[in-house]
């Protein structure tokens, strides 16, 4: 059942997650954290900065970690599978029919139309994250990498991963 389990909260957000991966962040953060209860709202941020900091796809990192954490390498395997599944299946299925109508304006509607839903999905997600991080760390600490990451990014233009691993750094050893 557990396998089953990890299926279902890879592959629905999978279904569900139109946009692609940080689409799909909000509904992965729904199946384990409330759902299932593998892990903490704490434990979901930390492991998705960690995620977020390294190379590939957001949705198979996730998948993978949890999967494996909840079920081994069996477990692994399933969530990735289950991560990649949805998109696979529908590629597959509906590559034609999609080719042959992607200049029609409802699907340009359609697309225009979910932009919004996933912005708010992710704005509510930040949200959570903000609170969990200000319980934990404090409002002083949110404040100052967040501001910081914002200079660092957008006036200094320094590339986001570097930032990234400062503020990994800068967690590691004074967090």
């Amino acid at each position: 059942m557990k396998y089953w389990h990890i299926f279902l909260a890879f592959f629905i957000p999978g279904i569900l997650g139109y946009g692609g991966g940080p689409a799909s962040i909000p509904l992965v953060e729904n199946e384990v954290v409330r759902r299932y209860e593998w892990m903490s709202v704490q434990e979901f941020s930390e492991m998705l900065a960690l995620a977020n900091s390294l190379p590939g796809p957001i949705a198979t990192k996730l998948a993978g970690y949890i999967g494996y954490v909840e079920g081994g390498p069996l477990g692994a395997v399933i969530g990735v599978f289950a991560a990649v599944a949805p998109s696979l299946i529908i590629m597959i299925l509906l590559l034609g029919v999609l080719y042959k109508y992607k200049d029609s304006p409802k699907v340009q509607r359609l697309t225009l139309y979910v932009r919004p839903v996933i912005a708010i999905l992710l704005g509510v997600m930040a949200w959570r994250f903000f609170q969990t991080s200000y319980e934990g760390i404090g409002l002083w600490q949110v404040l100052l990498i967040t501001i910081s990451s914002f200079l660092l990014i957008e006036r200094m233009r320094i590339h986001p991963a570097i930032v990234i691993g400062i503020t990994l750094v800068y967690g590691a050893f004074l967090l």
